[in-house]
C-alpha cells in the first residue's frame, strides 16, 4: 500500500535514505493491568540553567549565556548555528517515557536570521524524537521573541528514545536558532486498554475545486464518526499524510476554519492534527467535524506529484487516525513503504476542474457539466480505507473484464496505445484471477493511471491504482484491492500483512508457485524478520523488498506446500470473507493457520521468522 520500487516488483535499487526510526509500539494488546503514570518533567536541564548535563552538544558553546542573543527564562540558553557560515550544530538528551502515559514535548524557539529572501530555506533547524522528524524550521521562520512550540509524542510510551535537535548553515549570512526551556510533561493517559478500533463507520463528504492545471484544490471537507469505544473520545486526530512532501512552514496540506472541534497543534512532522470535542463523545455516539482543505501538488512524478500535465493526488484528503488498545496510532509517514492504516470508509468527493482535464477516481465517477468550461466530477464509493484521485489530459481506454469489472486505463503521454492495451488486457485477467480466489471485486469500477516515469514502480489505492507498464507490476497494486482494500492491516506495523500477500497472490495469478522459493533465503542478522515493522525497515531499507515481499510470499508458497493446495485456498478465501472491510493481524492468520490443519505450526512461524 504505498510507493516504492518494491509495490511494483522493480528490481533497480532505491536512492531513498534510511531513516532511523524508534521501534513504535504494536497493536496487539495484552493482558496485563496497565500501569498507572505519575505525572512527571523528563527532560533535565531543560532551562540550561545547571550546565550542559545530561545534554549532549555537538561542540561546546551550544549551551551558553553569551550575549547577541537571550534566554527565555533565566540565564542559559542553547543557541545553534548563528555563524554566518557552512556549520552544523546539534543538541540531543536521551529519555525514558513511561509505558501507560500520554505524553507532550514542547519547547520555546526564537528564530535570527540575517537572510532577506521571503521564499528559499537556506539555513534549518529539525527536531526529532527517536527517528521521527516532529517538525523542521527555518530562516522563513524568522521571529521577534520565543514561540512555543508542542508536540504530542504519547506515542513513544514505554521507550527510551533521544530528543535532538539540528541546526545546518549554509554559506552566508547567519541563522541563529535559539532553543529554551524544553519539557516533556507525562501525564495519566487517557485511552482505554480495550482493543476496540475507534472512531468507527466514518463517512466523509469533500467538495474541491481545482486550479486551470489541476495542481491546486481548495474547497471544504466533513466527516461524521462514531465513537465504538467504551471510552469516551475527548478527541480525535486527522492524519494530513501529504505534509510528509513539503515543509511544516509551507504545508501542501492545509485545515482551516475547522467546526464542530478544536484544532491543536501539528504533531508528527505536521502530518497529524489534533482536534479536541466540545464534549467527550460517548459509546455509540456520533459527530461531524468539517474544515476548508487546501491540497497544493508539488512537482515529480510521485504518488503526490504532477508529471508534467498529469497530477496524482494519493493520500491528499485528510482521513481519521485509529485509537485501539495501544492508543492512537500516529506513526511517522515512510517514503521506504506505506504508513497507513484506516477503517473502511465511505467518500463522496465532488471534483470541479476544467473540461479539459481527466479525473479519475476512487469509486464510481459521474461527470455533470459545470460553468465556464468545466465539468464537475463525483464519485462515490462505500467501504473504502482511503480516497485518490488524478487530474490531466489523459489518453482513456476502457473496457470489462469476463467476470463484470468495468475497467479503465488513463496514460500519460508517451504511452504507445499497443502498451495501454496490454495494461487492460492484464488489469481485465488480474481483477477476475484473484476475484476467483478471495472474493468478488466489490468497488465498482477499476481505474488504472500509467506512467513509466513514476520512480515507485506502483501504488494502490482502493478502486485506483498507479503503475509502469509492467504486467507483474500492474497484477501486484490490483491484488492490493484485496489486501490492504478489502482485507486492512497496520501498514507501518505490520507490512508483510499486505506486501507478502499480495505478491503471493500476483504469482497465483501468474501461474508461479514459487518452488524451492526458501531455499534461497538468507537473513542478515538475528534482528531481521518477515513481521518486522517500518520502523525498522526504515533503518534497513536495502533489505525491505527482499524479506517483505520475496521471503514473505515465499514463506506462504511454503504454508501452501505444507497444509497443501486447497486447504491454503480455502484459508486464504475464508480469512478474506472473515475479515472483509476489517483489520487483520499477524496473530489471527497465525491463528487461522493452525485452524486450516492438524500439523502443528509452532516451529514453521519460527523457522519463517513470522512473529505476532
Amino acid at each position: 500500500m504505498r510507493p516504492t520500487p518494491h509495490k511494483a516488483i522493480v528490481t533497480s535499487a532505491l536512492a531513498v535514505a534510511a531513516v532511523v526510526a524508534a521501534l513504535l509500539p504494536g497493536t496487539t494488546a495484552t493482558a496485563a493491568e496497565p500501569t498507572a503514570c505519575a505525572p512527571a518533567q523528563l527532560i533535565g536541564n531543560g532551562g540550561f540553567e545547571n550546565g550542559t548535563s545530561p545534554w549532549t552538544q555537538s561542540s561546546t558553546g551550544v549551551i551558553t549565556t553569551r550575549s547577541g542573543q537571550s534566554a527565555h527564562g533565566g540565564s542559559g540558553f542553547a543557541w545553534l548555528d548563528g555563524t554566518g557560515a557552512t556549520h552544523t550544530d546539534t543538541l540531543s538528551q536521551s529519555v525514558t517515557v513511561p509505558a501507560g502515559c500520554a505524553a507532550t514535548l514542547t519547547f520555546w524557539l526564537h528564530v535570527d536570521t540575517a537572510e532577506t529572501t521571503s521564499s528559499t530555506a537556506y539555513d534549518k533547524l529539525t527536531a526529532k524524537i527517536g527517528g521521527t522528524t516532529l517538525a523542521s524550521y527555518s530562516n522563513l521562520d524568522k521571529n521577534t521573541g520565543y514561540v512555543k512550540k508542542s508536540f504530542d509524542v504519547s506515542a513513544f510510551a514505554g521507550q527510551t528514545v533521544t530528543v535532538a535537535f539540528t541546526g545546518t548553515e549554509d554559506s552566508s549570512l547567519q541563522t541563529s536558532f535559539v532553543l529554551d526551556d524544553i519539557a516533556l510533561d507525562t501525564s495519566a493517559a487517557t485511552t482505554p486498554g480495550d482493543t476496540t478500533r475507534t472512531p468507527a463507520a466514518p463517512s466523509y463528504t469533500v467538495s474541491l475545486t481545482s486550479n486551470s492545471t489541476g495542481t491546486s484544490w481548495t474547497g471544504h471537507e466533513s466527516v461524521t464518526f462514531t465513537n465504538a469505544s467504551a471510552t469516551a473520545l475527548s478527541e480525535i486526530y486527522l492524519r494530513l499524510w501529504d505534509n510528509y512532501h513539503g515543509t511544516c512552514s509551507a504545508p501542501p496540506i492545509t485545515v482551516s476554519n475547522v467546526t464542530g472541534g478544536t484544532a491543536g497543534a501539528l504533531s508528527v512532522a505536521c502530518t497529524a492534527l489534533e482536534v479536541a470535542l466540545p464534549t467527550p463523545l460517548a459509546q455509540g455516539q456520533s459527530t461531524t467535524i468539517g474544515f476548508d482543505l487546501g491540497i497544493t501538488v508539488p512537482s515529480g512524478a510521485d504518488r503526490f506529484g504532477y508529471d508534467g500535465a498529469f497530477s496524482m493526488i494519493g493520500n491528499a484528503l485528510p482521513v481519521l487516525a485509529i485509537r485501539d488498545g495501544s492508543g492512537w496510532h500516529l506513526d511517522p509517514y515512510t517514503n521506504n513503504g506505506e504508513s497507513f492504516y484506516s477503517l473502511a470508509a465511505d467518500f463522496k468527493v465532488t471534483l470541479d476542474h476544467p473540461s479539459s482535464l481527466l479525473v479519475p477516481a476512487t469509486g464510481t465517477s459521474v461527470d455533470t457539466p459545470g460553468t465556464s468550461g468545466r465539468t464537475v466530477t463525483t464519485a462515490t464509493a462505500a467501504k473504502v480505507r482511503d480516497f485518490a484521485w488524478a487530474a490531466g489530459p489523459f489518453s482513456k481506454i476502457s473496457g470489462t473484464s469476463p467476470g463484470g469489472v468495468p475497467i479503465n486505463i488513463y496514460s500519460v503521454s508517451g504511452i504507445s496505445s499497443s502498451s495501454a492495451q496490454s495494461m487492460l488486457s492484464t488489469a481485465k485477467s488480474a481483477v477476475d484471477a484473484h476475484a476467483g480466489r478471495f472474493g468478488a471485486y466489490p468497488y465498482g469500477e477499476l481505474d488504472a493511471v500509467i506512467d513509466n516515469n513514476f520512480w515507485f514502480g506502483g501504488m494502490e489505492y482502493p478502486g485506483f491504482v498507479l503503475d509502469l507498464v509492467s504486467t507483474t507490476a500492474l497484477t501486484h497494486e490490483i491484488g492490493h484491492q484485496w489486501w490492504y482494500g478489502i482485507v486492512g492491516d497496520d501498514e507501518y506495523n505490520s507490512p508483510w500483512l499486505d506486501e507478502a500477500f499480495t505478491d503471493y497472490a500476483t504469482d497465483l495469478a501468474q501461474g508461479l508457485t514459487g518452488t524451492n522459493c526458501w531455499n534461497n533465503v538468507s537473513w542478515a542478522s538475528s534482528a531481521e524478520k518477515i513481521t518486522n515493522s517500518m520502523a525498522y525497515w526504515d533503518a534497513h531499507s536495502s533489505r525491505y523488498s527482499t524479506v517483505v515481499y520475496g521471503y514473505g510470499k515465499c514463506a506462504l508458497h511454503d504454508l501452501r506446500r505444507l497444509i497443501g493446495d486447497t486447504a491454503m485456498t480455502n484459508l486464504l478465501k475464508s480469512y478474506a470473507s472473515s475479515h472483509w472491510y476489517g483489520v487483520s493481524t499477524t496473530a489471527e492468520f497465525k491463528a487461522a493457520a493452525q485452524a486450516a490443519t492438524s500439523t502443528d505450526l509452532a516451529s514453521f512461524w519460527t523457522t519463517h521468522r513470522i512473529d505476532g
